[in-house]
C-alpha cells in the first residue's frame, strides 16, 4: 500500500545492533536469534537485508562498541548504511539503496527501540513507505534512571501503538518473528 511508485518490495531492515548498543539489553539474546531467524528466511527469499549502523561519541566508528554484535553476519553483498542521527534515513544513503532494490515495504528489527527503531519507523511512513515492526525482534536498554519506563514496557508500548499506526496511502503495523512475511498484505 506504499504511496512510493514502482515499489513493489520488501527489505529487512537490522537497525544498529552493535555491541555498544545491546550491551545490557532486555532480552538480548532471544532477539538476536529472533534476526537471525529473520535473516535467514530473507535470505532464502531473496528479500533485500539492508544493514544500518549509527556512530557518534560513544560508538566512535571503528572501535569493538561499533562493530556489530558477532552472532549476527552481514554478507559483503548486503548493503551497510552509516548513520549519525536516530532515524535512519536522516543523512544517509538509505533512500538510495531501497530505491535501487524496488522497495516500497520496510520489515524493521534492531535497537534501540525507543530511539532509533521509532525514529526509523516514522522516518519511513513519512517518506512514503510500509513499515512493520517485528514486535519480538527490537530492544532498548534499561533508561528507567532517566525516567523512561522499564524496557519490557518500552518495548510493549511500541508494539501496541505501532501495531495500528498508518497515514494515507501507508501503514504501519507489528508482527511476531514466526508471522513474518516479506510479501505485502493486501
Amino acid at each position: 500500500m506504499t504511496t512510493l511508485q514502482n515499489r513493489p518490495n520488501t527489505a529487512l531492515l537490522i537497525v544498529d545492533v552493535q555491541n555498544g548498543v545491546v550491551e545490557g539489553s532486555h532480552n538480548r539474546a532471544d532477539v538476536i536469534a529472533n534476526i537471525n531467524v529473520l535473516v535467514d528466511k530473507a535470505r532464502a527469499e531473496n528479500v533485500p537485508v539492508i544493514w544500518v549502523q549509527h556512530s557518534d561519541e560513544q560508538l566512535k566508528s571503528g572501535s569493538e562498541r561499533w562493530e556489530y554484535v558477532p552472532e549476527l553476519k552481514r554478507h559483503d553483498t548486503e548493503p551497510l548504511v552509516h548513520k549519525n542521527y536516530p532515524d535512519s534515513f536522516e543523512d544517509t544513503e538509505l533512500e538510495s539503496v531501497l530505491a535501487e532494490r524496488g522497495v516500497g515495504r520496510l520489515v524493521v528489527t534492531g535497537a534501540q527501540t525507543d530511539i532509533c527503531v521509532r525514529s526509523t519507523l516514522h522516518g519511513a511512513v513519512v517518506r512514503g513507505y510500509d513499515a512493520t515492526l517485528v514486535a519480538d525482534a527490537h530492544t532498548t536498554e534499561d533508561l528507567s534512571a532517566y525516567g523512561a519506563p522499564a524496557p519490557e514496557q518500552v518495548i510493549a508500548h511500541t508494539n501496541l501503538y505501532w501495531k495500528w499506526h498508518s497515514a494515507p496511502g501507508r501503514r504501519g503495523g507489528t508482527v511476531d518473528t514466526a508471522e513474518v512475511t516479506f510479501t505485502a498484505a493486501d
